[in-house]
């Protein structure tokens, strides 16, 4: 999918979507909008006739008792009316915002459930953001549109009346306020879409300055901006981003203020017209100063009521386009298969064997091929590690083979079957898996491990803990498996060392226990003699699983029962420790280079080999 000048969704199409989501999460929004419609035609009817029918009174010399009651009458039903419209117009916010959050979770639901290959794609990330502006806030399209549709019908029946109360008057006056609206709302509708022709250039403009402003303000950067001073730099490019930024707004306001100077000639020459059609009537016919009154005012109320509703179709037309950006991303296509694909049940003791069949992948906008034509079979319960320099592939490997992305040539394989035909989650639910990226919540520590706020396992999680080797730790927390991690969202969050961090993921995996188990080199913030360790006690835990280790360091790996050296996407090298040790190849050479840096280093710091990490408590 890609961005043009043309919504796919119209006014009417996304207007009976905002109907139907009202429909389903608060009906009362529907009707609260029709209610508030007759009421504030039927206040503004009122304020019309007000002042005219009192001056009709006293221009005819009414019995003070006749004046009385009509000046009562407006002035008692005048505030019970208002009243009564800002009364209902509070009470319909509620709903309005109920409808509003909807369409958020919606779009959290699309954004944290979507083909894993659509958050890597400009084109979606830049219309998730556009989506979640257009429910900011009250103001925003997923719930302004209520107030606009409210005012639409609102000025509909305020029009109907004054079609009526005009209708005595010359058509030619009618037809001269019709042109001037009709002229100044094309005006607006040429405006207007001026903004929708560039929201391409504004998008990237907010995405710059976001992205900008992220990284001078947040965590991830703090440390290297203040090492390697780069203020400077990043002044420096925000003021680019800035400027040009700076550079379509001033383009905008030009664009915009030329459309006020003409709707506000219209206006003018209109207002003028009027006037001197009923100066001219009293001249002439003698009309009375009460009726004058009525006939300017209602002249001039047609003007705004008229004016009113289109401009309120205007702003319901730039709604229903950020509307319809909307409804595009939440019906954005899916690469994948989910609940239309066939289902993949979990079973306890099953063996899964994975195979790739000629796979070959290349990242969109890459020339060359990240994997190779590569053929794999991985039998149930081996142990499997893959090995190679950086960008050799073994982190996309596991992509593919964890159905993170699907190959652009060949198949990936569950046991004979095409993994593209499962429900894809079904097929997660198979791995358990920590990554180099990998994430923690802000929340305690058994939320973490568990992945779960409610029946929790605690006896699990504990046993979890301890065979990661992090028991000593949680032990020193002011509430142990209960403490907060984080601090962004809780005061008494503690934060975690990289490689706690790292145990507390591993904690995460073996919780959820899945037959296949990957570790795409979570312990790299580890040193190599405490990662060996933790690997062979992994490879001790998961006796019987489908085993994938990733490292960057050989020696981590030599338990496993196959060794994959990859090189440029393929394999160049495969079998046990010892057996690629003999054959003295790429494998044999860097396994050399590896090992000497870490004598040489081991010595420097007058380490003993012998003294490796000691997990403290009861280990598996």
């Amino acid at each position: 999918m890609t961005e043009n000048n043309t919504p796919k969704y119209r006014l009417y199409q996304n207007t009976g979507f905002m109907v139907s989501t009202a429909w389903r999460v608060r009906r009362s929004v529907i009707f609260l909008v029709m209610l508030l419609a007759v009421l504030a035609a039927a206040n503004t009817a009122a304020q019309l006739f007000a002042a005219p029918m009192i001056l009709r009174k006293v221009e005819t010399l009414a019995p003070l008792p006749e004046l009385l009651t009509v000046i009562g009458v407006f002035g008692a039903g005048l505030p019970v009316l208002s009243g009564l419209e800002a009364y209902v117009r509070q009470n319909a916010l509620f709903g309005r915002i109920a409808v509003r959050q909807d369409i958020v979770l919606q779009l959290e639901h699309k954004a944290a459930r979507t083909s894993y290959p659509n958050t890597m794609r400009a084109d979606f990330q830049s219309f998730q953001e556009k989506s979640y502006r257009a429910c900011y806030d009250n103001r925003s399209a997923a719930e302004g549109f209520w107030n606009t549709l409210t005012e639409l019908l609102s000025n509909g029946l305020s029009f109907l009346l004054w079609v009526v109360l005009l209708s005595g008057l010359n058509p030619l006056l009618l037809c001269v306020i019709g042109v001037t609206c009709g002229a100044g709302y094309g005006l607006g509708r040429i405006v207007g879409g001026w903004g929708w022709r560039h929201r391409r250039k504004e998008g990237e403009c907010h995405r710059k300055m976001a992205y900008i402003r992220r990284a001078a303000t947040g965590r991830l950067y703090a440390k290297d901006i203040r090492i390697f001073g780069l203020r400077p730099w990043l002044e420096q490019v925000w003021d680019n981003g800035f400027f040009q930024y700076r550079k379509f707004l001033g383009q905008r306001a030009r664009v915009y203020m030329g459309g006020d100077f003409g709707e506000a000639a219209l206006a003018f020459a209109r207002g003028g017209v009027i006037f001197s059609y009923l100066l001219w009537l009293t001249q002439k016919e003698g009309m009375g100063v009460s009726e004058f009154f009525l006939y300017f005012t209602a002249a001039n109320g047609f003007t705004v009521w008229i004016t009113g509703i289109l401009d309120n179709l205007s702003l319901l037309h730039r709604q229903s386009l950020e509307l319809s950006v909307i409804r595009e991303f939440l019906e954005w296509p899916e690469e994948f298969a989910f609940e239309e694909g066939k289902p993949l049940a979990k079973e306890a003791g099953k063996g899964y064997e994975l195979r790739l069949e000629q796979v070959s992948f290349s990242y969109p906008g890459s020339e060359k091929e990240t994997i190779s034509g590569m053929n794999l079979t991985i039998s149930p319960g081996e142990k499997v590690a893959v090995v190679g320099l950086n960008g050799a592939g073994k982190t996309t490997l596991i992509k593919l083979i964890c159905g993170f992305l699907d190959p652009t040539e060949g198949r990936v394989l569950l046991n004979g079957e095409d993994i593209r035909q499962y429900n894809r989650r079904d097929y997660y639910e198979l791995f358990s898996a920590v990554f180099q990226d990998f994430s923690v919540l802000e929340a305690n520590v058994a939320e973490n491990v568990a992945q779960r706020v409610d029946e929790i396992d605690m006896d699990r999680v504990r046993a979890c803990v301890d065979m990661a080797c992090l028991t000593e730790r949680v032990e020193t927390l002011p509430q142990g498996l209960f403490t907060k991690i984080g601090r962004q969202v809780y005061k008494d969050g503690v934060e975690l060392s990289g490689g706690q961090t790292q145990r507390l993921m591993l904690a995460r995996a073996l919780y959820k226990d899945g037959p296949i188990l990957v570790l795409d080199e979570p312990t790299a913030a580890l040193d190599p003699i405490t990662e060996n360790d933790i690997y062979l006690r992994y490879s001790r835990m998961t006796e019987g699983k489908t085993s994938l280790f990733i490292s960057h360091r050989l020696a981590s790996t030599r338990f496993c029962g196959r060794i994959l050296f990859l090189d440029q996407g393929r394999i160049a090298e495969e079998g046990t420790h010892e057996e690629l040790m003999a054959r003295q190849g790429l494998y044999a050479g860097l396994f050399e280079i590896q090992s000497k840096y870490y004598r040489e280093k081991g010595e420097e710091d007058g380490q003993d080999s012998g003294k490796g990490f000691v997990c403290s408590g009861n280990q598996a």
